[in-house]
Order: structure tokens, then sequence, then C-alpha cells
């Protein structure tokens, strides 16, 4: 699992990332053995799911393919959430889809699942989804739904009901009216509805009762709890985006933490589906220094949180997987990283004094970018041409010649099947001296931000006249080959048109390299 968490995060599309953010999140949760017993889950399809729907006003459906090892992982837990929540008054029904049946594919579609596994909360007979935001693991999917079937803010009219659901429960909204109508408590149950996948919601006639801050206020007021910063922060601003507003900026710490402490699982989500610039100090968390780091790392957070920059800090041992997903070393630790959009930089071995200089160089500008490289080859003579990022300009872009690129992993299955298909391709075209067929391995190198690649193997051709072409036919020697003929040259098209909608139903069956991308990242 390691050595398959280093695809260029930047340049991943969101649906990959959620997908990644779940694969890694259900490496941090516990589990249990599989059990042998009759399913508790609901099998869905395109046949039965709108009746089975629109039976319900709460159902959760999975989304899986068999072939996936992040939906093995989670079936045990699914199952034993399933039987354990059926007994709940009244039951919560879980159900799964197998969306990598073609009979399914309209189903995948309708509810956007852009990677295995994707839960998705359907209330109202399916009239409104929602994203499942939860835990991975039996129990905390057990206690994550219960609270989704109740109402969404929950009146608290004592110390004892404060004390018990505000403390130590992560972030928690209130709030405190004087009575519970008018337009402000409207609004504000209305927000706790659409945001109650995420948060928990409270409201009290009595602030005297709340553990913290004012203990006068009459209200209409919303104060919101959490377990960093400042402990709690206090808003009258009753307009629906506003306070939308106000609890995502405001429940979202300052710094976030990777580790293995459950609660921080949803920050960690957040954070890497922000497309932001993020700035990631990896360091072991029993470094003598580890408090001098972490000040000033917030420190660093607080005067460049504003520049669209948000802040992670990382046990080395706990984020194996993000770390080694970035293809950092961890003989360099501890190690502020910068991934931006198109670019990255490193720091390593630093100091904690080093922290804020640094990254005032990366707001100025003055800082140049990390490029990772393996060496260019000293001989390279097979057919098949080998591309490094340090000479992926002078093959492709300035060669003048006409070149497909694959990007491939090399514990992808689907690229060692294309593998002798490129060599046949190569042989074939070898005495045409304007054509290159070459290779890289894009869990060793940066990729640039011309490329899009999602999956592996993705290809792309680049033809003499200057055109960028992604290679989305056949996999065959015979397709591959007629797809450069017709586009070598001065072609202008900007992507591979294709001719015969039967043959792209088939690829999609025969060579779904997208899928098992998602499945192995």
């Amino acid at each position: 699992m390691a050595t398959s968490l280093r695809l260029p995060f930047a340049f991943l599309a969101k649906g990959s990332r959620i997908f990644f953010l779940a694969g890694l999140l259900l490496l941090l949760s516990p589990s249990s053995p599989a059990r042998a017993e009759e399913e508790a889950v609901l099998t869905l399809d395109a046949g039965n799911f709108s009746e089975v729907v629109a039976a319900h006003q709460f159902i959760v459906v999975e989304f899986y393919a068999p072939w996936c090892g992040h939906c093995k992982q989670l079936a045990p837990e699914y199952e034993k959430a399933a039987s354990i929540l059926s007994k709940h008054d009244p039951p919560i029904v879980l159900a799964k889809v197998d969306a990598s049946d073609k009979k399914n594919k309209d189903l995948s579609g309708k509810y956007d699942v852009q990677g295995f596994p994707t839960i998705k909360i359907l209330r109202s007979q399916g009239d409104s989804v929602q994203e499942y935001n939860g835990p991975r693991d039996a129990d905390g999917i057990v206690e994550y739904l219960k609270k989704q079937v109740g109402p969404a803010s929950v009146e608290i009219k004592s110390v004892e009901d404060a004390t018990d659901l505000i403390s130590d429960k992560g972030v928690v909204i209130v709030g405190v009216s004087p009575a519970f109508g008018g337009s402000e408590f409207e609004n504000f149950m209305a927000v706790a509805e659409k945001m109650r996948n995420d948060y928990d919601f409270l409201h009290t006639v009595d602030a005297n009762i709340l553990p913290q801050g004012d203990k006068t206020v009459k209200g209409p007021a919303v104060r919101l709890f959490k377990p960093f910063d400042e402990l709690f922060v206090d808003s009258e601003d009753f307009d629906k985006d506003a306070l939308q507003k106000f609890i995502e900026v405001s429940g979202f710490p300052t710094v976030v933490t990777f580790d293995t402490n459950p609660a921080n699982h949803k920050y960690l989500l957040k954070y890497f589906m922000n497309d932001g610039i993020k700035a990631m100090l990896f360091v072991s968390f029993d470094d003598d220094r580890i408090e001098t780091f972490k000040s000033q790392f917030y420190e660093a957070a607080k005067q460049y949180g504003e520049k669209n920059i948000s802040f992670l800090i990382g046990d080395v041992t706990d984020a194996q997987g993000a770390f080694q997903y970035f293809g950092l070393k961890e003989s360099e630790v501890p190690l502020l990283f910068i991934q931006a959009s198109t670019a990255k930089y490193i720091k390593p071995t630093m100091e904690p004094d080093q922290i804020v200089p640094w990254l005032k160089e990366y707001t100025d500008g003055t800082l140049l970018p990390h490029v990772k490289s393996d060496p260019i080859p000293l001989v390279n003579d097979q057919p098949v041409k080998v591309v490094v990022a340090d000479n992926l300009n002078d093959v492709v872009f300035n060669s003048g010649k006409n070149v497909l690129l694959e990007f491939y992993a090399p514990w992808c299955g689907h690229c060692q099947k294309l593998a002798p298909i490129l060599d046949e391709v190569a042989v074939s075209l070898q005495n045409d001296e304007d054509v290159i067929i070459a290779k890289m391995d894009a869990t060793n190198n940066d990729i640039p931000p011309d490329f899009a690649v999602e999956g592996y193997p993705t290809m792309y051709f680049y033809s003499s006249a200057g055109n960028l072409l992604s290679y989305e036919r056949g996999r065959t020697t015979e397709d591959i080959i007629d797809f450069i003929k017709k586009n070598k040259g001065s072609k202008t098209v900007e992507t591979a048109v294709e001719d015969d909608s039967a043959e792209n139903d088939a690829m999609e069956e025969q060579v779904p390299a997208q899928e098992s991308v998602k499945d192995e990242l």
C-alpha cells in the first residue's frame, strides 16, 4: 500500500482525491474480521433501486466494486453496522450497489460516483442526497448514523445535558434563542439540517448552562464550541449563507493534525479536498522540540493563512501513507512541504526557527520549486524510450517528433499488460524517424500540469505540429498505430475522437484503468 500512495496529489481529480482519502482513513481505522452470516445490507441495482429508496425516509447506500480493495476492507464493518442498526427504533437501512456492473452505470452517474467506495445518505424517499463523511469502522458508522436519523438540532435543558453533548465532542454549534421561533431560529434550524452531516447542532434558551462563554447572552446568538484554537466563538449573524460560512471557517483548525486520532479524520478530508495551497510539516511527535515546532508552525499559519494557504502537521509515523504518497524521504524529516497547484517546494531537515522565514520566502516568490525526477538514462536504446521529468521537455515538446507518451506505475496491472503492446508498436514504427514511443514512471517523476493523469495507464500523443491529444482509444497494437498515423504531423484536433461507440463500451469493460488506480491508490 505504501508504494502506491505516491501519485502527485496536485494533479489528481477531486474524485480520485476522495478515494485516496477514503482509503487512507480506512488504514487509520480499526478493522474486524469478516463474518459468515446472513447479510443485513440490502443489495440494490437498477431494477429495484427506485422502489426501495421510495419506501424509506432514510437509507444509506454504498456504491462499490467487487475488485476494490478498500471496498473489501469496508465490507465487514458495513455489514456489522447494518446488523446493529437493523435493531434501531426505527430501523436504519444500509444498502449497496455494484457500481462496476454496466446495468448500474446510470445510477452511478446520477449519484456522482467518482471512486470506490462512495457512500450516500438518502432522505425523504431520495429527494435529499448527502455525502457520508463519517467513520469507516462499524461502531463509528453506527454512532454517526444514529445522530443522522434524529432531529437536526437537539434541545439542551440542563448543565448535565450540556456537559454530555458538548464536552469532548469535537465541533458543536449551539443556537441560543429566547424562544424557539422567529426567522433567526428558523434559519438556524435550516442550516442545521443542511450541515448536520458534518457537525452536531444543539439549541437552548439558557446560555447559563453552557460550559464556556458569556452566561448572560439572551440571544438570538450562535456559539461554536471546538477542541482547538480559541475553544469557542460567537456570532449574531443569522443570514443562512453567513451562518454557514461562520461554521465552516470557525469550525476548522488553524493547523490540522495528521495522526491516528479519529476526531481528526474529518478535518483531514476537508484539508486535502481543498484546492488551495497546502503547507505540511512532517516531524516525529517524539522529537524533543515538538512543542517548539508546533508553536512556530501555528504562528506561521496565523501570519499566512489568509494567503490561501492551509496548514497541516503530521507525525511521520502515523502519516506514513500521506508522506509516501507525496514521494517524500523520511531521512529528511523534519520536513516542510508546500503543494501548490502546479509546483511543490521542500525544506528538508529544518529547525523550528526556520519555519516562518521560509514561508515568507515562498509568499515573496523567491523560492525555486522542487522537481522530482529519476536520473536521465545514460543508455536509452530500447524500442520504448524512457522519459523522466528532467528530460520530458526535450523528448516530447522540443524534439519536433510525434511522441506517444505513457504514464504508468510499476505496480499497475493494466500497465503491465500494456507494456508488450507498446513494445510491438515501437518495433513496428521503428523505421519512422518522426515517431517516438515513450513511457514515464509517474510514481518517481513529477507530472507537468499539461497532462491530466487521474489513473494508470494514461497516454498522451504530442504531434510534430504541436497538438497535445489525450489517447482514449483501444489498447491493441493496431488501434495505437492507427491513431498515431491519423494524428501525426499537421492535424489540429484537440482530443482523440472515437468513431465507434461500441468500441468505447468495450474499452470500459476491458481496460478499467481509472477504476484500477482508484482501487490501488
